[in-house]
């Protein structure tokens, strides 16, 4: 079925290529430009780390190995009906530099997610958690769409504006802006935060240090 006038669908889909790769997905319908392929890809879920080591025990067993592939870095953003949506699939979302550099050249930002397997934890609230404070580090409005976890539209300020009940099958309205220009973090992204903590490390272990020798003299001189 496709959207009607002045509608796009975006929906989430496993790709193949013509040399018979995998790849998951977000593709679009109607005034849609783009696709993206899911960049970090979870580990024994989607693809096997370590495959020649376990590649014995996994024919023994008679067991399928994971063997998605993953998309590239930098991916530039998908364009629909104007708009410019930078994307992450299920967990990539908790990756802020990943989100950040989706951001840098996009309005709005996506993210799709198969939350089944959390059933009823609260995984699905932590992970909902962590997309607001994607949205709120990048200063965009954030849609985010799943199976049986909170579906729910995200201001540019990490507030949940709208969403839709758990386990239920439901619809979901409501408005997004579109924003430009760049927070600090989408400038820039972890990488200050980094060199600030090593700093703070190396600082701490120096006062350590210079403590231990004074306890030392002290030791000494009594």
């Amino acid at each position: 079925m496709r959207p009607g006038a002045n509608t796009a669908l975006l929906t989430g889909i496993l790709q193949r290529d013509s040399e018979g790769r995998s790849y998951n997905s977000v593709i679009g319908l109607n005034d849609v430009q783009g696709e993206y392929q899911k960049a970090h890809l979870v580990p024994f879920g989607e693809y096997l780390p370590f495959q020649s080591l376990l590649a014995d025990t996994l024919a023994f067993f008679d067991l399928p190995a994971p063997r998605l592939t993953p998309g590239s870095d930098g991916q530039a953003p998908l364009h629909v009906a104007g708009t410019t949506i930078g994307t992450a699939i299920c967990y990539e979302i908790i990756f802020a530099d990943h989100v950040a550099q989706q951001a840098r050249n996009a309005e709005l930002l996506l993210t799709v997610s198969n939350d089944t397997w959390f059933g009823r934890s609260i995984g699905a609230h932590q992970h909902l958690q962590m997309a607001r404070l994607r949205a709120l580090e990048n200063g965009r409005h954030l849609l985010r769409a799943t199976s049986n976890g909170v579906t729910a539209i995200i201001d540019s300020q990490g507030h949940v504006t709208a969403r839709a009940p758990q386990f239920e099958q439901a619809s979901l309205t409501g408005e997004v802006t579109p924003m430009q220009g760049l927070t600090p973090f989408t400038r820039t992204g972890s990488g200050p935060s980094w060199i600030l903590a090593a700093l703070l490390t190396l600082l701490g272990l120096q006062l350590n240090l210079s403590r231990s020798k004074n306890d030392a003299l002290d030791e000494k001189g009594t």
